[in-house]
């Protein structure tokens, strides 16, 4: 099953990821993984939160312009290779990656990824033994 992430773009200047977890944070909307990529002007936050719902709902009205997109999470065992054996089932399924971040739980790292086809991804990867996480299992780790 898909997550939704949060994307958000913001200037690219002193300040502005503050306020954005400053929203965040007095919402009590916990961050559970967040990437920030950079150009000269404009930063990309992708990032997945404990209320997707809540958190679009308060980044807009605090004037912040942000778009879900599904992704699928994994759990990846925290041993030499473990990413390596759930990157070759994407290979062998032929799933191009557009992007990728972690996040570390308690026993594994949990890796997230963005795909051209969430649903045909999912599922050729269930195929090959991987199962994505839910958004309520993700709460857990």
């Amino acid at each position: 099953m898909s997550v939704k992430q949060i994307s958000v773009f913001l200037e690219n200047r002193p300040g502005t990821l503050k306020s954005l977890t400053a929203v965040l944070a007095e919402n009590n909307i916990n961050i559970r993984a967040l990437s920030l990529a950079d150009t000269n002007d404009f930063g990309i936050v992708r990032m997945l939160v404990d209320d997707v719902f809540d958190a679009t709902n308060v980044l807009k009205d605090a004037g912040f312009i942000a778009s879900l997109t599904p992704v699928l999470v994994f759990a990846v065992s925290d041993k030499t290779g473990g990413l390596d054996n759930l990157l070759a089932k994407f290979e062998a399924a032929q799933i191009n990656i557009e992007y990728m971040y972690a996040f570390a739980g308690k026993k594994d790292a949990y890796m997230i990824f963005r795909v051209s086809d969430t649903k045909n991804a999912e599922a050729a990867l269930r195929k090959a033994g991987c199962k994505a996480l839910t958004a309520e299992e993700m709460t857990a780790v």
